[in-house]
């Protein structure tokens, strides 16, 4: 039976499977933005854990998709972002395991977000020998980022964040003006105010006031 079922999945049109898949990602984007950007801070660490168990599901139910891979990236990211600390370090290899699994199928895919992602976890991790941080390899796959979707919120907001953080602010400004002009997402409205709040506020700082 187990050989049949798998026989099966092969003959199934790749394109059938979009919806599900399409729908998972959508779940936990929302799930995760929702505790990201409106939870209390005390309850988020946990609540990401319990999502990050959700999107390890999702990427097992959809092998050879790199979307669900990409998001549970995220999830685990955040999660490691709520420990913090040397703790962290085991999520965030994690996460850069499964971004590179997401590039490795289609780096393209949610306007290359794994490559966005990978970016700040090079520039955002210490470097060797605690972790693998790296400034040049930051630049390198934000750049990536940009170059794919480049009036997009996120690549624009963390190219700019990257720059602030390697002493580069002078330029950071122009990155900032742009994710707060770029186009909303559908259905993604709480992310979209959420970031651009964060974009005022680095601008802010750079800037001074």
């Amino acid at each position: 039976m187990l050989a049949l079922a798998a026989g099966t999945v092969l003959l199934v049109p790749a394109g059938s499977l979009a919806a599900p898949v399409d729908d998972a990602v959508k779940d936990i984007q929302h799930e995760w933005e929702v505790i990201r950007y409106q939870a209390p801070a005390a309850e988020r660490e946990k609540r990401f854990e319990a999502l990050a168990a959700k999107a390890r599901k999702a990427s097992e139910a959809y092998p050879g998709r790199a979307e669900p891979l990409v998001w549970e990236g995220i999830v685990v990211s955040s999660v490691a972002g709520e420990k913090g600390g040397l703790g962290a370090l085991g999520l965030v290899k994690q996460a850069k395991a499964l971004y590179e699994s997401a590039i490795a199928i289609d780096g393209s895919v949610l306007d290359g977000s794994a490559y966005n992602s990978l970016g700040v976890l090079y520039y955002k991790v210490p470097g060797w020998p605690i972790g693998f941080g790296d400034k040049a390899k930051a630049k390198e796959l934000l750049q990536k980022a940009l170059s794919i979707n480049p009036r997009g919120v996120d690549p624009n907001f963390f190219y700019a964040e990257y720059l602030v953080e390697t002493n580069q602010a002078d330029q950071a400004s122009a990155y900032l003006e742009k994710a707060l002009n770029a186009p909303p997402r559908a259905g993604r409205q709480v992310a979209d105010a959420g970031r651009k709040d964060e974009a005022r506020a680095l601008l802010d700082k750079i800037k001074g006031r």
